[in-house]
């Protein structure tokens, strides 16, 4: 047997597709500890909102909040605010994470622990020391504490994983072990397991565990939009390239969305491309929907679910065209309980 015939052999083997999946999971497990130390390990400030009350315009305000954003490298954005209910009400429609106030010879200065504890935490500590060096008591207050159950701030993005996990493995199960079920079928399907994927989750989160309190209706139906959502995901993938669609679904949610979903390391600590990306993909859709749902009741952005909405609607329509298309809608075969009964 000649080379060309070993080789024909070997490409009809499952040995072929076997190897190629041994250097997928290889690069895939590099670029997941890769993605998640480069995003999570060293969290730096890159852009950190923070209002600035300028009513009273006192000197030492101005002194502290120029010294603040050299100790942070420059990485304020600083918004003017005339009163301080305005720069209240910019917090609360998270525009800003820290609220400067001159009073006296000192300052004040308002962080919200609920739009990232480790935002608050670098601005808590710089501040003090930034007073320290200059002579001007500062007194720091967590205007938005986290809830006690989950002081880290950890709960919303683990919530938000298994809802992303969870979504597409369903999806992938389906495919795998209900393959008889038409597209309108799957989709039911996919929405009947996202329905009670996202009750279970919330479940255990705030009753059985007490990490957080839940705004309970909201934020089941938050996870069980995520849930769907990644599903189809999946879905349009396997429309587009079959078997392989893993790869590009890990690689959008778990790589790539869940580390820049400002979950774990809130968006101003991030790179700044993550930073930016996050917002645009599911995982961080659904963090930032939680939030605002659990800390900043009545301020609820409709962004989140617009990016929600979108991925659903793009990756349904692509899944139901393309099935249809190459099933004419039906199945690809009869199940055995239709056989059976005919």
């Amino acid at each position: 047997m000649n080379r060309s015939q070993r080789w024909a052999m070997y490409k009809k083997s499952p040995y072929l597709p076997a190897t190629v999946i041994l250097f997928i999971l290889a690069a895939a497990a590099g670029l997941f500890a890769g993605s998640y130390t480069y995003a999570m390990a060293n969290p730096t400030p890159h852009r950190i909102p923070t209002a600035v009350v300028s009513r009273p315009d006192t000197a030492s305000g101005k002194e502290f909040v120029a010294a603040m954003d050299k100790a942070l490298d420059a990485s304020l954005v600083i918004h003017a605010f005339a009163t301080p209910a305005e720069a209240r009400e910019a917090l609360e429609q998270q525009k800003v994470f820290a609220i400067v106030r001159g009073e006296g010879r000192g300052v004040s200065l308002d962080v919200a622990g609920a739009s990232g504890a480790a935002v608050a935490q670098v601005l808590a500590e710089s501040a003090v020391k930034v007073g320290r060096s200059l002579g001007i008591p500062v007194s720091v207050t967590d205007v938005k504490p986290l809830h006690k159950g989950d002081p880290r701030g950890l709960a919303l993005f683990y919530i938000t994983l298994a809802a992303v996990v969870i979504g597409f493995v369903g999806s992938v199960q389906l495919h795998v072990h209900a393959s008889g079920l038409t597209p309108l079928e799957r989709m039911a399907f996919t929405v009947a397991y996202a329905v009670l994927g996202g009750f279970c989750i919330a479940a255990v989160a705030d009753w059985l565990l007490g990490a957080v309190e839940l705004p309970f209706l909201e934020s089941w139906l938050i996870l069980a939009f995520t849930m769907f959502t990644t599903g189809m995901v999946y879905l349009m993938f396997n429309t587009l390239i079959g078997r392989w669609a893993m790869i590009p679904t890990w690689g959008l949610m778990v790589i790539l969305g869940n580390p820049s979903s400002g979950g774990a390391v809130s968006w101003p600590l991030l790179p700044s491309v993550l930073g930016h990306i996050g917002r645009w993909l599911p995982p961080g859709a659904s963090v930032n929907a939680q939030h605002s749902a659990i800390y900043y009741h009545g301020h609820q952005g409709i962004f989140p679910f617009l990016v929600l909405a979108g991925w659903s609607l793009v990756s349904s329509t692509v899944f139901w065209v393309g099935t249809h298309r190459k099933q004419g809608g039906g199945r690809d075969h009869m199940p055995q309980h239709a056989a059976a009964a005919t």
